[in-house]
């Protein structure tokens, strides 16, 4: 029988974060605040949040080079379209129901392409952001597989497997265009898997020449750099800052922004140009948060979907995305 996948992905119960919304930078090895600073967008113009459909169950979320975000649903695989500056939307690609759902996603640079995870599915698909078809439909990994997030390199889309020591690589053409097969990329070196769910969000290292993947497991929570190449992951230093739930990952420039999902807290680490070490910056907090899980920018703003995991989820459950300033 499967297991309800928001208890699978909650991780334990942690209690939420009070207070007022602040954006802590850190300082010294306690990591203690040096000072708080409200972390509300700057532009009054534009809805601080928004709501979603009632009975959504957002996870991912993705915004492309036009101010319109989009989200994957866990209930049924849809994918919603929301303007960023009115808060409004509508469904742009209906998923396959219930056994189908939609994790992690990206839209492409040209705007043309959603890849789309498709959990315990074990699907990888591709769909076109316009007319909501899809372009493209794998499976992968083996019994047991989920799959994940996802992110977009100049040649590939990447897929993690939280359930398998495995990335999964779509190549991509000069255009975007995605391939016909998935190959399968084992993760070794430093790589250790639980014995549950281990691998979450993924990224690509500032140069570009590898891969950045949360890692549950390792060290009480870690961020691996994986070289895309032959799969070989070393632990990144990030002091001591642990991520263990480090869910989505977000890079602006050398800037990582760590959503750490059931802490209700986005932990932002400065990285060197290879991704091999980094340094905590800040810490954002907000009483808005409702577990977010996965983050997305746009101009001074990141994005936040609140999944609500420390909820049975109903029809009628009430879901947002929230909007916090970069740092």
């Amino acid at each position: 029988m499967p297991r309800s996948f928001a208890r699978r992905h909650l991780l334990g119960a942690v209690a939420a974060l009070g207070g007022a919304a602040a954006l802590a930078p850190l300082a010294g090895p306690a990591h203690a605040a040096a000072g708080t600073a409200a972390t509300g967008p700057a532009d009054g113009a534009w809805p601080a949040g928004f709501p979603l459909p009632d009975g959504f169950r957002p996870e991912g979320i993705t915004i492309g080079r036009a101010p319109y975000a989009h989200l994957g649903s866990l209930a049924n695989g849809d994918v919603y379209r929301a303007a960023l500056a009115t808060g409004r939307g509508g469904v742009v690609v209906r998923g396959g129901g219930a056994d189908h759902p939609t994790v992690g996603l990206k839209i492409d640079r040209w705007g043309r392409l959603l890849f789309l995870c498709g959990g315990m599915s074990r699907e990888i698909r591709v769909a076109d952001a316009r007319s909501g078809a899809y372009v493209r439909t794998f499976t992968v990994g083996s019994d047991g597989t989920m799959v994940n997030d996802v992110v977009l390199t100049r040649d590939a889309a990447w897929f993690t497997d939280s359930y398998r020591p495995q990335l999964y690589r779509l190549p991509l053409d000069r255009y975007g265009a995605p391939g016909d097969a998935v190959a399968t990329v084992p993760l070794s070196g430093e790589w250790v898997q639980g014995g549950d769910f281990t691998a979450n969000g993924i990224a690509r290292t500032p140069d570009g020449r590898a891969l950045l993947v949360v890692n549950t497991v390792v060290d009480g929570g870690s961020l691996m750099r994986v070289d895309p190449r032959i799969g070989a992951a070393r632990r990144v230093p990030l002091g001591d800052l642990r991520i263990p739930r480090g869910d989505g990952l977000l890079l602006l420039g050398r800037d990582l922004y760590v959503v750490q999902q059931t802490l209700e807290q986005v932990d932002v680490v400065r990285l060197d140009d290879a991704g091999t070490r980094g340094t905590p910056v800040a810490r954002i907090t907000d009483p808005r948060f409702r577990i977010p899980t996965t983050a997305a920018a746009w101009g001074d703003r990141i994005y936040l979907p609140n999944a609500r995991f420390d909820v049975e989820p109903t029809p009628q459950t009430a879901y947002d995305v929230v909007a916090v300033r970069r740092v």
